[in-house]
């Protein structure tokens, strides 16, 4: 069980608990009313009301009962995870492609989350960021509730940096620059976006690594919308390698495509220190582009051994 502590200063004596909760710890208003209803809110030790006045010197203590997972979930298919980093409030996990993030009604075979809570039974899963099916590379997810709302509370601001690999056709003229245009959804799809007037706001920083037939792209997000890095390179005229939904699907590549999640930065929910990891380009990406070099020194009559 998560417990969150805070000794009340003089500046915030004579104001109730559920305001220091909120302001001074960082709980959410959802978050707060879990806790009080399950009895988990104490001052000194002992059950406190949500309107009590507090006193300076007390401790606040908020006491985070994890809530049962669905039991149907817990004979899903189990396999490998990779966690990169863990410790009391989240896990960084370097995902693999092809495999969902997250279990739901239509998603009932294997998944990132059932492998996870098939080595943490009654463990509920919670993602920060998501990635496709598709997309390899790191992810944030929370050990506990207090710590998803703080790291997501980050997720579109500067102190949650996310960058990403792309294998792409082609390439952008620009060696570096800003993808600045809106995403909708497509007419008539339930999955599919598109770059147009109406759509919400989408900002992608590109930096142009390696060029070529198949060229490596790193990408930042500034906004996340859904298939936003797909959608912005396609609208760029160099689509994703392997992307059936905005380029073209690969045998290459079966059930991925080239896009990996290779650098996340972030602050860390409890003590705010800046956290970073980086994940490299998977063996069946990079050969990718050896692939492509060589054909090009083939094209050019040179020695390709």
């Amino acid at each position: 069980m998560k417990t969150l502590r805070h000794t009340i200063a003089p500046e915030e004596e004579g104001r109730m608990v559920k305001q220091i909760a909120r302001s001074a710890m960082g709980a959410s208003h959802r978050l707060f009313s879990q806790v009080k209803f399950a009895g988990g809110v104490l001052l000194d030790g002992e059950r406190a009301l949500a309107n009590a006045r507090v006193r300076a010197g007390q401790v606040l203590e908020l006491r985070l009962a994890e809530e049962a997972a669905p039991q149907e979930a817990a004979a899903r298919p189990a396999g490998a995870v990779n966690i990169v980093y863990e410790d009391e409030d989240l896990f960084v996990v370097d995902k693999c492609a092809p495999l969902p993030c997250q279990s739901s009604a239509r998603q009932t075979g294997d998944t990132l989350e059932a492998r996870m809570r098939a080595q943490m039974p009654g463990w509920t899963f919670r993602p920060v960021n998501r990635l496709d099916k598709g997309t390899s590379g790191l992810m944030v997810v929370a050990r506990h509730a207090h710590a998803q709302d703080a790291l997501q509370r980050d997720l579109h601001t500067d102190d949650f940096v996310r960058e990403y690999l792309a294998v792409v056709e082609g390439a952008p003229q620009a060696e570096e620059g800003w993808i600045d245009a809106p995403i909708r959804k497509a007419a008539g799809a339930t999955i599919r976006r598109e770059v147009g007037e109406g759509g919400q706001n989408a900002r992608t920083h590109f930096w142009v690594e390696k060029r070529g037939a198949l060229s490596l792209v790193r990408l930042r997000l500034l906004t996340g919308r859904t298939h936003q890095i797909r959608v912005h390179m396609a609208y760029m005229g160099c689509p994703v390698f392997g992307d059936f939904l905005y380029g073209t699907e690969s045998p290459r590549l079966p059930g991925r495509f080239a896009l990996h999640s290779a650098y996340i930065a972030f602050r860390h929910p409890e003590g705010g220190e800046r956290m970073a990891f980086a994940s490299p380009l998977p063996e069946e990406l990079a050969r990718l582009l050896v692939e492509d070099a060589a054909r090009k020194r083939a094209a050019r009559g040179e020695n390709v051994l």
